[in-house]
C-alpha cells in the first residue's frame, strides 16, 4: 500500500473515534446516551484526560506519517542515484529519520523551557499567557504557607526535594532538550557520513559535525520558527480569543487586563 494513502487512511481513523467519543460525552451530558453502565468507566478516563490522549494520539499518527513518507522519499532518492531501497525497520534506524525527529524535538522542548523560565519574571500585560505585573499570582505563594493534606509530599517534605520541586518541570523540559538535542547530533553525523561515502568523500567524527555550519544551521532553523510562535500567541492573547481554551482570557475580558491575579 502507498504510504500516503496509509497514512491518510490512519488519520481518518482517529479522527472517527475522536468524533465517536465526543458524541458519546455530548449524549451522556444530556442524558440521551442509552450505552451499557460498563462503558462509563472509559468516558470518565477520556473526559479527564482527553486533552493527554488527543494530543499523543496526534503525535504518533503523525509521527507514523513522518515516517511512512519518509521512508517513499528516501527510497525514490536511492533509486534514481541507482541504490538499493530498505525496508521500513531500516529507515527508522537511519541517520535521515533520526536526525529529523530529534531536530524537531529539540525546538519544541527548548522553547517549551525557556517559555516556562521566562514568564516567571516577565510579564506582558494583556496577555493571557503572562502573569499579572502588579503581583498577587497564585503561582507566586510560599508553597509552604499554601500546603494542603493534598499537596505533592516535596511540599510537606521541604528542604532540598521542595527547592527542586519547586523547579522540576524546568528541568524536565531542559532535560528532555537536551536528550533531543544529543540525538539530533547523532542521527546528524550518521546521515553527513552516509551521504559522504556514497559520493566517495570521507566522514568526519562527532565533534567535527557539531562544530560545523551544517549542524547549527539545521538548529537554528528551528529554534528561530519556535520562539516566533510563542511571541505571536503572547501578542495575539492580548487582542484575541478562544471561548472555553485556558489560553485565552475570556471573551468578555478588556484587552489590557491580565487574567491571572
Amino acid at each position: 500500500m502507498d504510504a500516503s494513502l496509509h497514512f491518510v487512511q490512519t488519520l481518518g481513523t482517529l479522527l472517527s473515534l475522536l468524533v465517536g467519543m465526543r458524541t458519546s460525552l455530548d449524549m451522556r451530558a444530556t442524558g440521551t446516551s442509552q450505552r451499557p453502565q460498563g462503558q462509563g468507566r472509559l468516558r470518565k478516563i477520556f473526559r479527564d484526560n482527553g486533552l493527554s490522549i488527543v494530543m499523543f494520539g496526534l503525535f504518533l499518527v503523525f509521527w507514523l506519517g513522518q515516517s511512512l513518507t519518509g521512508l517513499h522519499a528516501y527510497n525514490a532518492e536511492q533509486r534514481e542515484h541507482g541504490q538499493s531501497p530498505i525496508s521500513y525497520g531500516e529507515y527508522v534506524r537511519s541517520g535521515e529519520f533520526i536526525e529529523s525527529t530529534f531536530e524537531n524535538w529539540e525546538s519544541e522542548f527548548l522553547q517549551m523551557g525557556a517559555f516556562v523560565v521566562f514568564s516567571a519574571f516577565l510579564f506582558q500585560r494583556g496577555s493571557g499567557e503572562s502573569k499579572n505585573p502588579l503581583g498577587g499570582n497564585e503561582v507566586d505563594k510560599d508553597p509552604r504557607k499554601e500546603a494542603r493534606p493534598d499537596s505533592p509530599g516535596p511540599v510537606h517534605r521541604g528542604g532540598l526535594a521542595l527547592k527542586l520541586y519547586s523547579h522540576s518541570l524546568t528541568l524536565a523540559l531542559f532535560g528532555l532538550f537536551l536528550f533531543s538535542f544529543a540525538l539530533h547530533a547523532v542521527g546528524g553525523v550518521k546521515l553527513f557520513n552516509e551521504e559522504q561515502l556514497q559520493h566517495g568523500q570521507p566522514t568526519v567524527s562527532f565533534w567535527q559535525y557539531v562544530s560545523g555550519s551544517r549542524f547549527w544551521f539545521e538548529s537554528f532553523q528551528n529554534w528561530q520558527s519556535e520562539f516566533l510562535s510563542v511571541g505571536v500567541l503572547v501578542v495575539l492573547s492580548i487582542v484575541l480569543r478562544q471561548k472555553g481554551s485556558p489560553e485565552s482570557k475570556p471573551v468578555h475580558a478588556p484587552h489590557r487586563e491580565t487574567e491571572e491575579a
